[in-house]
């Protein structure tokens, strides 16, 4: 079957699977992304600061069964203490107060926090090797009073589990987070401590709480730490959530001093008979998946913010290079646009055009340089392209006529018939201005310029992804070619619209036919072969861009695909002296492929913030970005003299069109590695081009 532009190889199938792994992966990514952040989520105190709640029906003590008549609780006998810690395990803070502990010889009773957990599982082994309680303070220091009864479950389930796999043993004992003395116990506080209990859990309450983790100092600590007569008691400390250091200083005065008093020292499940019985299997195989697992969220946490750092350091760097560029350029002084009258020849490679064919060629005829010819080169049309060209009768316009053999095929059929030595190439679908030709060749008054580069512009504009395309042309490309101009390494003369001498082409052998992107490959040969690139910004051209999001995805599909092979084609710059290797290429291979390869698990990282970061510090960030990048879109429009009205588009242009302009970038990526062969995916043509012809012809923009 024909098609214009076709490679010589033999299309296969577009890899399909790829896509299934790269969903796939991203799922992967949110879910341990989205468990790093909830398992991220705790505090710590045991009080709620600012919140006074209805305390509920009083609780006799602080130890709560569950029981066919409701909850029966318990208190510790006379001139017992049971010192409980909470929110642990804290590798810094936990093994102090373990040391004390150890250095007066009394156990103690560690309530930790699920996730603290599989983040130490050493130090929770250690607690209970030294012969120490163990025991749930939810995953996350959730408070249970206001959460919901699958939220409960879920929190205990992951603590009894993580306490599985570190310790492989059980944790019968549990403790909610905000909790105090049984006495203020709101009715929320009590729905949840049913629920616990309900599951087999014993609570556990306080008797008096030190309030360490406000840091009132070591005295305060110490005073609020004394029981009143002989009474046993269930006293609350921290050793994590925070700075412990009063509490390490408090704990070491405190314990002589009871001791001093007569009081026994015991864990809460020795004072209940309550021990801790070994896990089963299941429950330490699922702690160890769940400890690995959210080992695996922090990583992916970790490299996914320095990723989004990277990113955005080097999109606001670019951002302000290219503008900074974009001036320089505008500014600098310009060569003179009455230097160059020499005869230009002007090839058209047209591949079923009839849509627009009479209009471009139309546009070429007439204009301000003289001594033009147009040579049409139907590539095997199957829609009379040819015969619109030549019922049009204009002097100095010829049609030349071959097989389908694609379009270098046809450029080197217009180059071998054209009778000047500048030559200008232009598609099918693209409308000069009456000045273009004349404007594109100025810069070759310095013969060191061996080819030109025009602004090629959108002219079907008046929908949503016309708008899009039409601020990537200006914003993107064109901000991109007036830095690569200043930098001299302009890696892509576009086919809409490119000039060139007879002699660079001669010297890189014609138009090479073996990539899909041949106006790349062309430009990256002549760098190579010692020639300058030019960029004519004034030197307007106006082309049809897709239509629908199909047309898009094919075209861009086969750009970013043969980049990929034109960069790989020419991988050789690298190591040759040149702008080619040292400039374009990088800047190419970091921002044409590797951040565009990144950008879908960069936008999976900001949902992740929208679910677990702060949102109003998310949003401002977003805000003060996208200013950044309107400012810099207003500049590229201004400079390209176009209206800032398609502005207001920009926002839902990052949201939408971006994230389908970097997923062409996987699937050409895929389609590269796998060594899978892209044939030309043709644009079907609206006539939009041609309905521009009046509007050009009077120098005034589209609307």
């Amino acid at each position: 079957m024909p098609a214009r532009h076709r490679p010589r190889h033999v299309a296969r199938r577009d890899p399909r699977a790829h896509w299934v792994l790269f969903a796939l992966g991203l799922v992967v990514l949110l879910a341990g992304l989205a468990f790093d952040g909830y398992a991220r989520g705790g505090g710590g105190g045991s009080g709620r600061p600012g919140v006074v709640t209805e305390a509920a029906t009083p609780l006799g003590g602080p130890f709560l069964r569950a029981d066919r008549g409701g909850l029966v609780s318990r208190s510790l006998p006379a001139r017992t203490v049971a010192l409980t810690f909470d929110d642990g395990p804290d590798p810094r803070w936990t093994p102090q107060v373990l040391d004390v502990l150890r250095r007066h010889g009394v156990p103690g009773t560690f309530f930790a926090v699920g996730s603290r957990v599989d983040a130490e599982p050493e130090l929770a082994r250690r607690i209970v090797a030294e012969g120490h309680d163990l025991g749930s303070h939810t995953f996350t220091h959730a408070d249970l009073g206001a959460a919901a009864t699958w939220r409960r479950r879920l929190e205990l389930t992951l603590t009894r589990n993580a306490i599985a796999g570190a310790t492989g043993g059980q944790a019968p004992l549990f403790r909610p987070p905000y909790s105090s003395r049984p006495g203020d116990v709101s009715a929320d506080d009590l729905s949840a401590l049913r629920d616990a209990t309900a599951q087999g859990q014993t609570a556990v309450l306080a008797d008096l709480d030190t309030n360490d983790w406000q840091r009132p100092g070591v005295d305060a600590i110490v005073r609020a730490g004394l029981p009143a007569g002989d009474a046993g008691t269930v006293l609350l400390l921290h050793d994590g959530g925070g700075d412990r250091s009063q509490t390490v200083a408090a704990l070491d005065q405190l314990i002589p001093m009871l001791q001093g008093r007569g009081y026994r020292f015991t864990t809460v499940s020795a004072a209940l008979g309550v021990p801790a019985p070994a896990a089963s299997a299941g429950d330490r195989i699922r702690g160890t998946a769940l400890r690995w697992f959210q080992g695996l969220g922090g990583v992916l946490s970790a490299v996914m913010t320095w990723l989004l750092v990277v990113a955005l350091v080097l999109g606001v760097a670019r951002l302000a290079f290219q503008a900074g560029c974009a001036w320089w350029h505008a500014r600098r002084r310009r060569p003179s646009e009455r230097g160059v009258w020499s005869p230009v020849s002007v090839i058209v490679p047209a591949y079923n055009e009839a849509a627009n064919i009479r209009a471009t060629v139309l546009s070429l005829v007439g204009g301000a340089h003289p001594s033009v010819e147009v040579i049409v080169v139907d590539d095997g049309s199957t829609d009379g392209t040819a015969d619109i060209v030549a019922r049009l009768g204009l002097p100095g316009v010829r049609v030349v006529r071959q097989r389908n053999a694609g379009k270098p095929a046809a450029l080197n059929t217009g180059i071998a018939a054209a009778r000047a030595d500048l030559l200008v190439l232009v598609d099918g679908d693209t409308v000069f201005q009456p000045d273009t030709v004349h404007r594109l060749v100025q810069p070759f008054a310095d013969p060191r310029v061996g080819a030109v580069s025009g602004n090629a512009k959108v002219a079907n504009r008046s929908r949503w992804l016309g708008r899009w395309q039409h601020l990537e042309y200006v914003i993107g490309f064109n901000l991109d070619r007036r830095m690569y101009a200043v930098l001299r390494c302009m890696p892509t003369i576009p086919g809409a619209v490119g000039a060139f001498r007879r002699a660079a082409l001669r010297d890189v052998g014609g138009v090479p036919g073996d990539t899909l992107a041949e106006d790349t490959d062309l430009t990256m040969a002549l760098h190579r072969a010692g020639w300058e690139v030019a960029y004519a910004p004034r030197a307007v051209a106006w082309t049809e861009a897709p239509a629908t999001l199909r047309q898009l995805w094919r075209q861009r599909y086969r750009w970013g695909y043969g980049t990929m092979q034109a960069m790989w084609k020419h991988r050789a710059a690298l190591t040759e002296r040149g702008r080619l290797g040292r400039r374009a290429l990088p800047y190419l291979a970091v921002f044409q492929v590797l951040l565009p390869l990144t950008a879908p698990a960069v936008d999976v990282f900001a949902v992740y913030g929208l679910l677990f970061l702060p949102t109003a510090k998310l949003a401002l960030g977003w805000l003060l970005l996208l200013t950044l990048q309107a400012a810099t879109a207003a500049f590229a429009l201004r400079l390209d003299g176009e209206s800032l009205r398609p502005l207001w588009t920009l926002p839902f242009q990052q949201i939408l069109y971006r994230q389908v302009m970097y997923l062409v970038v996987v699937q050409a990526a895929v389609t590269a590695l796998l060594g899978t062969r892209l044939r030309w995916h043709r644009m079907t043509r609206t006539g939009a081009a041609a309905a521009l012809g009046p509007e050009v012809s009077a120098g005034q923009p589209p609307r």
